[in-house]
């Protein structure tokens, strides 16, 4: 089963920055600045997270990650946009 997540973050270092923005396109789809919406089994969690990881500095950086639900499920229906919206694309797989 798969599950959604809403994955924000606040690196304070540009170069950090930029290998977090590459690393999460690898996991789901950007839809602001610095938030993803990423659908992951469990084990494409554990490996997102073992990613992330090595490349944020504890004492100054935060990742947030919010578990939506299944994919299936109400996590389908759990962000609303104001303004222009953005198109949810169906996404299979990931392969990391």
């Amino acid at each position: 089963m798969r599950n959604r997540y809403l994955v924000a973050y606040d690196i304070s270092d540009d170069k950090r920055w930029r290998k977090v923005y590459r690393c999460m396109n690898g996991y789901g789809d950007p839809v602001q600045y610095s938030v993803f919406l990423c659908d992951l089994s469990d084990r494409e969690r554990v490996l997102m997270v073992g990613s992330l990881l090595p490349l944020i500095n504890q004492r100054e950086d935060r990742v947030m990650i919010v578990d939506l639900g299944p994919v299936d499920g109400r996590a389908a229906k759990a962000i609303e946009f104001l303004g222009r919206s953005l198109p949810m694309p169906e996404r299979g797989p990931v392969v990391v």
